[in-house]
């Protein structure tokens, strides 16, 4: 006994310079002798110097920025494109293990793959789908990262830039296409019209009497501004009503 006590203060600083903090957004993939051994969970752990090394890792969801790439659409339109990759570690030792720099790996395979989908899709389809090149992207993603330990949780397109000059024909494109859906709104109102007016034609020419009372009806209104001056053609069956009257009374 008395000879192991000078050693326990040795031990004892041992112990102390052995403990590693695991927190709770992490895991630590620990290696004894070179050699992986276990995956410590958040707390305090020892980590024997010389013989154990442990490396930790971030188990929180990281959002990648996917820089600006040069692509070419289907129909051999250029474009420049970034994007944003959501992802997480899910198995700590696979992350270590299987690739070298996890997040490095993630953005190289995003970059490549972006390029690779856009030139599927032509121009129309990459602007009005996006959603549908996320997806295509981020399973493509899911292959390698799987392998790796890692979640791909979401894949967004935010820009898609164009050369000026296209610009300027989607510009005289959209353009062009609000001027046909005008006309196309404007022929359907004159036919619309032309059909109430047929309707109303009907109906005054079989209804007896009933044009005069329109007519009637248009000079009160007409009639209810002074400022009008009033030309109307009297209707010959009432001068022939007059003419008749006439007679009848010279008789």
């Amino acid at each position: 006994m008395n000879i192991l006590l000078p050693l326990l203060p040795f031990v004892v600083v041992l112990i102390l310079i052995s403990i590693r903090q695991v927190n709770q957004y992490e895991r630590g993939v620990k290696f004894t002798l070179g050699r992986y051994s276990s995956t410590a969970t958040p707390g305090w752990r020892l980590v024997f110097p010389v013989i154990q090394f442990m490396r930790k890792v971030d188990m929180r969801v990281k959002a990648v920025d996917v820089p600006d790439q040069d692509a070419i659409t289907l129909d051999n339109i250029s474009c420049r494109i970034n994007a944003v990759i959501y992802y997480k570690v899910v198995d700590a030792s696979k992350a270590v293990l299987e690739v070298e720099h996890f997040w490095s790996a993630v953005s190289q395979l995003a970059q490549t793959t972006m390029r690779t989908i856009v030139g599927q899709m032509d121009l129309d389809t990459l602007l009005a789908k996006r959603d549908q090149a996320s997806n295509a992207i981020k399973q493509i993603i899911e292959k390698d990262a799987v392998a790796w330990g890692l979640e791909i949780q979401n894949v967004e397109l935010k820009d898609i830039v164009l050369p000026e000059d296209m610009k300027r024909t989607l510009a005289k494109q959209a353009e062009a296409e609000r001027e046909r859906r005008a006309v196309i709104i404007k022929s359907e109102g004159e036919v619309a019209a032309a059909q109430n007016l047929q309707s109303a034609a009907q109906t005054l020419h079989g209804t007896p009497g009933a044009l005069h009372l329109r007519s009637l009806n248009a000079l009160n209104d007409i009639s209810s501004d002074q400022s009008n001056t009033l030309v109307f053609a009297v209707p010959l069956e009432v001068l022939r009503a007059f003419e008749r009257l006439g007679k009848s009374k010279d008789s």
